[in-house]
């Protein structure tokens, strides 16, 4: 029966994977209030040791030393415990074994119900304390079950829950699949400890970073800052204090490996591993990257940052949807104000041209009338005359209007003077006619053969070209057959004449032709 009885405590030990003696204290508190109601050790104040290497049950009560006890179930007689021990005093508390020998149905049913209640208690704390310790680090589990606003993450001993503000949006997630998840946060609750896990948070990926690259584990390579969008694009930066390490070659790994491991886990999110500086105006660009950085000006007053990038890559430096200068900003703890070069050449040449004093044009001198302006200059309230103002000086030339000026007291209408003056200078302004090369015409004479019908035939451009070519159609090689020598002697006679070629007479037979 003992043995039997420890047997069934090391069973439950393996199962609910909790210490040996944490199973016996919970018999022994099952067996406490199973025995308290037994009418044999009612209303008394009693504890319950088990052997562990017999598995012996004793149920002591506690009960005060008095001369003559008044109350038996709290009392008991000095004579009566100085049988046990001599050096026992009045007033003092000792322990009497008062084992019932058999327990009743409901105390057994009761034992059970309190050595379970006191199983899954000591479970719940043996969670919390493992949990607890592991906080804001990666462990692995599987998906057990999907709710609507959460999904439950089976981690071996405790059902984790990942919630949907942590979940990543793009992912999506089957029961058996199994995840490496960040643990956020464990919390005590009415139901035992919950565990909270992440799939979005940053520290997920410098925990990864940890797992792969053995330079970051170590300390060697630190991780300076992260900036996430969970499921689409990372940025990390890397610094090293030792001389001769490249920090970003080692988280990247050989021909990429490490970060392909990091990548795969994350479901394909993009990952920019850059350089850590601690002057802000050196590590700005490489947080740009893969964008290249003209100039980069911080105003530390209101923490910004002003970059010029070339036009070309002015959308690469913001990114999709400014995904790129969102995390760059993110990264670096800067307010990042991205600009084109063109942009910032035409506010540097406003400005330019804002700061140079203005030039002030130096007052013209008063020009002193020429004569031909002075004769034009009428005196106060007297009209200009015609004739005055045509007038020439002495030694000035005469121009034309003055040549062909009337007799004296004939005054000149001004329609008159206007119109020699128009007619003036358009000879004036008139170009040279261009006289064009002498060509010498030769007149050929090109004799015209005769028919026997006694009419003068055209030769064409098309007959001869013909001829040229490979000849006409037969109909006219027939009726060339059928002239007679005189017809073919005027043919060779023009032929000689127009260069040795063979040609072609045509019958002129409409009547235009006929007087001719």
């Amino acid at each position: 029966m003992k043995s039997d009885f420890l047997i069934a405590i090391t069973q439950l030990s393996a199962e609910k994977n909790l210490p040996r003696e944490v199973i016996l204290e919970a018999v022994e508190a099952a067996l406490v209030s199973a025995y308290k109601k037994d009418e044999y050790v009612a209303n008394q104040n009693i504890s319950v040791t088990i052997s562990p290497s017999s598995g012996e049950v004793k149920v002591f009560a506690q009960k005060a030393v008095v001369e003559v006890p008044d109350n038996p179930q709290r009392e008991i007689a000095l004579a009566e415990v100085r049988k046990l021990n001599q050096n026992v005093q009045i007033g003092e508390i000792v322990e009497v074994e008062v084992t019932p020998r058999n327990a009743g149905r409901i105390a057994a049913q009761t034992a059970k119900q309190v050595v379970l209640q006191r199983l899954r208690e000591a479970e719940h704390d043996a969670i919390f304390e493992q949990y607890s310790g592991k906080e804001g680090e990666v462990v692995s589990g599987v998906v057990q079950r999907m709710e609507p606003r959460q999904i439950l993450v089976d981690l071996g001993r405790a059902v984790a829950v990942l919630p949907s503000v942590e979940q990543v949006r793009n992912e999506r997630y089957r029961p058996g699949q199994r995840l490496k998840v960040y643990l956020m946060e464990v919390v005590r609750t009415s139901k035992g400890p919950q565990v909270l896990v992440s799939r979005s948070h940053p520290h997920l990926l410098r925990r990864l970073f940890e797992l792969e690259v053995p330079e970051v584990y170590n300390g060697v390579v630190e991780l300076k800052a992260i900036a996430r969008e969970a499921g689409y694009r990372s940025k990390v930066a890397v610094s090293t204090s030792q001389p001769g390490i490249d920090p970003v070659g080692c988280c990247v790994g050989l021909r990429g490996i490490r970060i392909q491991n990091i990548v795969s886990e994350l479901n394909g999110e993009k990952i920019d591993v850059v350089l850590w500086d601690a002057n802000p105006i050196a590590f700005i660009p490489h947080a740009l990257s893969p964008a290249q950085v003209l100039s980069v000006q911080i105003d530390e007053a209101e923490n910004t940052a002003e970059v010029v990038v070339p036009d070309r890559q002015l959308s690469l430096a913001i990114g999709r949807e400014g995904q790129n200068a969102r995390l760059a900003a993110k990264l670096t703890g800067w307010r990042i104000d991205i600009k084109p070069a063109s942009a910032a050449e035409a506010e540097k040449a406003a400005l330019v041209k804002e700061a140079a004093p203005e030039e002030v044009a130096p007052e013209a001198e008063a020009e002193e009338p020429t004569p031909a302006e002075a004769a034009l200059e009428p005196e106060a309230g007297e009209p200009i005359p015609v004739e005055a103002a045509l007038e020439p000086e002495a030694g000035e030339p005469i121009p034309v209007e003055a040549a062909l000026e009337p007799e004296a007291g004939e005054p000149i209408p001004v329609e008159a003077a206007l119109e020699l003056e128009l007619t003036g200078l358009v000879e004036e302004e008139a170009p040279k006619e261009e006289i064009a090369p002498e060509v010498t015409i030769i007149p050929v004479k090109i004799p015209v053969a005769e028919v026997p019908s006694g009419k003068p035939q055209l030769r064409f451009a098309e007959d001869i070209m013909g001829s040229r070519r490979g000849g006409g159609s037969t109909k006219g090689k027939k009726k060339r057959r059928k002239g007679d020598a005189r017809s073919s002697a005027g043919k060779e006679e023009a032929g000689q004449a127009a260069g040795g070629r063979r040609a072609r007479t045509i019958p002129i037979e409409h009547e235009e032709y006929e007087g001719s």
